[in-house]
């Protein structure tokens, strides 16, 4: 009867063990299907809409009361203010603020100063809202005697510009998510873009004049398209018409390496704090965090205004990559320094001025539980690759969907409060099964030693 019992009491802890394993699968599979936290590092809904009532805030309360917005460490946007009761005014609407001394008026007049001084090639300069300073940049190329020039226009408008070295130089990364080529070099498509009539690669401007041929290999045998239209320096991006006039299949899809891609939902602004990834034929995926925004940046070629700056690293061969961010895009690759072994500063091109001057809009995916953007109909939804020449897709449309931006998937694994949980149960339940195992492997033990005491006497 007693033996009965411990065989019954071993079989239902293991039947639980097996329970257990299951459900604890069951616990990490729903953790990284589900959305991620907002302290997972990647700005989730919640975080967006936070970040976006800083900006309203920002815009809603002018320039003279306050001097940008960004993303604090808990997810919460954070505005810098100018005085105490627009600092209440801030909290009450659930942002944080932070009282600074400079508003942002004073801010761009000290860029506006800058933009006016004698251009100087291998120099940027950004507005630094959580410091509330200007920052000028100068980088190896900068001689001691301009540096020293530039230092006086910044001694002359104030303490709050800050000034800086930096090591390599500040340079276009002519040479993106898929390779494009021609004879003014090498380069990335972007974003997929349409006006209704006719699909287009968004890239960077500074890769090639109008006119230019671009293909899909270095034989020049699969021709993708053509550039009909750039500005650059100024700003910087350009327009690919397709052969054919056809993305095709898959046009709502970023390559971001290993045959995965992403699908984009939609544009929208960044905040600073705000973290990103950007996908290039040189350098693959790449994360970071916005450092700057409305950067200008003075290239050998000439100066670009308006800029994103990150901490994001590029290479030459990655100019007019993409720029998103949880599917949303934000930007193509204009340029910087350093690389991605020593790390470093890349600039990238908003995509909200190139989209409303030039009359496009992105191919973009239906988001979940909500319709496509409103505009032209892209001609590329729902007509697969049929109008398209072969291969046209490809620079274009990246690889196989993964059906999901990575910044989720890579935030969802590493969060210790989605996953933890499965996995402990899981961790138990294996314990269970050992430890029931060897519970029934010594109980046989002693039962063989007694049966042959007894034998033998």
């Amino acid at each position: 009867m007693r033996h009965a019992r411990r065989r019954i009491v071993r079989r239902a802890t293991r039947l639980a063990a097996v329970g257990g394993l299951l459900l604890g699968a069951g616990m990490v599979t729903q953790a990284v299907a589900s959305e991620p936290s907002g302290s997972a590092g990647v700005p989730n809904a919640s975080v967006r809409s936070a970040a976006g009532t800083g900006e309203d805030l920002v815009e809603r309360l002018g320039s003279d009361r306050t001097a940008g917005t960004w993303i604090g460490s808990d997810g919460r946007p954070v505005v810098a203010v100018t005085d105490a009761d627009t600092a209440a005014e801030v909290r009450r609407s659930g942002a944080a603020a932070k009282l600074v001394r400079h508003s942002m008026r004073e801010l761009k007049s000290a860029t506006a100063t800058l933009r006016s001084a004698p251009r100087v090639s291998g120099t940027a300069w950004l507005l630094d809202y959580r410091t509330n300073e200007v920052v000028v940049r100068g980088d190896s190329t900068v001689s001691a005697s301009a540096w020293a020039e530039l230092t006086g226009v910044a001694d002359g408008i104030g303490a709050f510009v800050r000034m800086e070295r930096t090591d390599g130089s500040f340079t276009t990364r002519i040479n993106g998510a898929q390779a494009i080529l021609s004879t003014a070099g090498r380069c990335s498509a972007g974003f997929n873009v349409t006006d209704g009539r006719t699909d287009f690669i968004l890239t960077a401007g500074h890769c090639g004049p109008e006119g230019s041929v671009w293909f899909a290999d270095g034989r020049g045998d699969r021709e993708v398209g053509r550039t009909v239209v750039g500005s650059f320096p100024g700003d910087d991006y350009s327009l690919v018409e397709y052969t054919g006039g056809r993305a095709g299949a898959g046009a709502d899809v970023v390559a971001v390496g290993d045959g995965q891609g992403v699908r984009i939902t939609g544009t929208g602004a960044v905040s600073v704090g705000q973290r990103v990834f950007r996908s290039g034929s040189t350098s693959g995926l790449r994360d970071g965090e916005v450092t700057g925004v409305d950067a200008t940046v003075n290239y050998p070629e000439g100066t670009v205004t308006g800029l994103i700056e990150t901490n994001v690293c590029a290479e030459p061969g990655d100019s007019g990559g993409p720029l998103f961010s949880e599917g949303v895009a934000l930007g193509v690759t204009s340029g910087g320094n350093g690389d991605c072994d020593a790390g470093g500063t890349t600039f990238f091109q908003p995509l909200d001025k190139p989209l409303s001057e030039l009359g496009v809009q992105l191919i973009t995916a239906t988001p979940p539980g909500g319709e496509q953007d409103a505009g032209p109909a892209p001609s590329a939804a729902g007509s697969g690759s049929g109008a398209a020449p072969p291969d046209a897709a490809g620079p274009g449309v990246s690889a196989p969907v993964s059906g999901e931006d990575v910044s989720n998937l890579l935030s969802r694994l590493a969060d210790p409060a989605n996953v933890g949980p499965g996995l402990l149960v899981i961790g138990g339940s294996l314990i269970a099964l050992v430890a029931t195992r060897w519970i029934r492997t010594e109980q046989d033990r002693r039962a063989y030693q007694r049966h042959y005491s007894a034998t033998w006497g």
